[in-house]
């Protein structure tokens, strides 16, 4: 870690010790809501880093976890049950979906989404600089970052120009992000085939479909649901000899051979860090929304080799991680 990055994390540390030295002093604990779609991986990230801040499950925090287990439908119910511990503060897990039911249920409690691909085009926040009321947090997009994922595809695939590209039907994200794709393809020359995706079995049916019309190449537009079938849609890219890039690394964990993305991970550290501010006092409507700083190239080498794809030089030069 370099000397500058130390001293930032030390800092935004120290910041914290003395509210939750306070709070383990006067018996209070801390209670912080977590309302996820699927899966606590993510509530693990974010429990670890307010460890670190001083707050400890069992200590001086308790942490109430819910998952809707991949039912959006729960999502409502599981956040109306949240709301009956009054929680300091409500964390939201990955994706749109899980920041609308927190929002809903509440405009009093403060709340803290993690990873929302257009927050002002779900009609989350007003602005970024300025989320207004009781919610903030992160997003995960730019605006420049489909394109950047298309530049990376051409460069492991030159001349490709027809782009298969899943989708989720019905996600607020997927409708924001999916005519953002379309001037990035149009502006490379490039043309998208849309699969829209609502269960597994759907997806060799429309990939296939896609293949027929011309298209050489991959890429998704993430959502909880398409990350559940994150295995299916890797082996079918390997099976059918697509050229695949990934909005996130689970998708190269599970045989991809590339993905660009934000950091998840550092996401939700940040996430708790926000938390630690408004359990200090800060008000939500004072902390701007942050956006991605740093995106990560990673490369699945031992799976570019099983499909007998030669990864140009370049793009491992500059990848942030490769998998042998």
């Amino acid at each position: 870690m370099r000397r500058r990055d130390f001293i930032a994390v030390i800092a935004g540390a120290a910041a914290s010790w003395p509210m939750a030295l306070h709070a383990a002093e006067s018996g209070k604990f801390a209670r912080v809501g977590y309302l996820a779609l699927a899966g606590d991986d993510d509530a693990a990230l974010v429990k670890q880093r307010l460890a670190e801040l001083g707050y400890h499950e069992g200590q001086n925090l308790i942490f109430d976890f819910r998952s809707a287990e991949g039912r959006l439908e729960r999502l409502p119910e599981l956040a109306a049950k949240l709301l009956v511990a009054t929680p300091d503060v409500i964390v939201t897990g990955f994706g749109t979906e899980t920041a609308k039911a927190a929002q809903a249920a509440t405009d009093v409690i403060p709340i803290i989404f993690t990873s929302v691909g257009d927050p002002i085009g779900a009609g989350i926040v007003k602005s970024l600089g300025r989320p207004d009321k009781n919610i903030t947090g992160l997003t995960s997009q730019t605006a420049e970052i489909s394109g950047k994922r298309l530049q990376i595809l051409e460069e492991l695939a030159p001349g490709i120009r027809i782009i298969a590209v899943i989708v989720s039907p019905g996600y607020p994200f997927t409708t924001v992000a999916l005519p953002q794709l379309r001037t990035a393809a149009s502006a490379r020359g490039m043309r998208l085939e849309v699969c829209e995706v609502r269960t597994a079995d759907e997806l060799p049916i429309k990939i296939e479909a896609a293949i027929k019309s011309g298209a050489t190449g991959l890429t998704i537009l993430e959502t909880p649901t398409l990350l559940g079938f994150r295995s299916q849609i890797a082996d079918l890219a390997a099976k059918l000899r697509l050229f695949a890039i990934y909005t996130s690394r689970d998708f190269v964990d599970a045989g991809g051979v590339m993905s660009y993305a934000a950091d998840r991970r550092q996401q939700y550290r940040r996430a708790a860090e926000l938390v630690a501010k408004i359990l200090d006092g800060e008000k939500p409507a004072n902390i701007p929304v942050e956006q991605p700083t740093k995106f990560e190239l990673i490369i699945n080498l031992k799976t570019a080799r099983a499909l007998d794809i030669d990864i140009p030089l370049k793009l491992l030069a500059t990848a942030d991680e490769v998998i042998e």
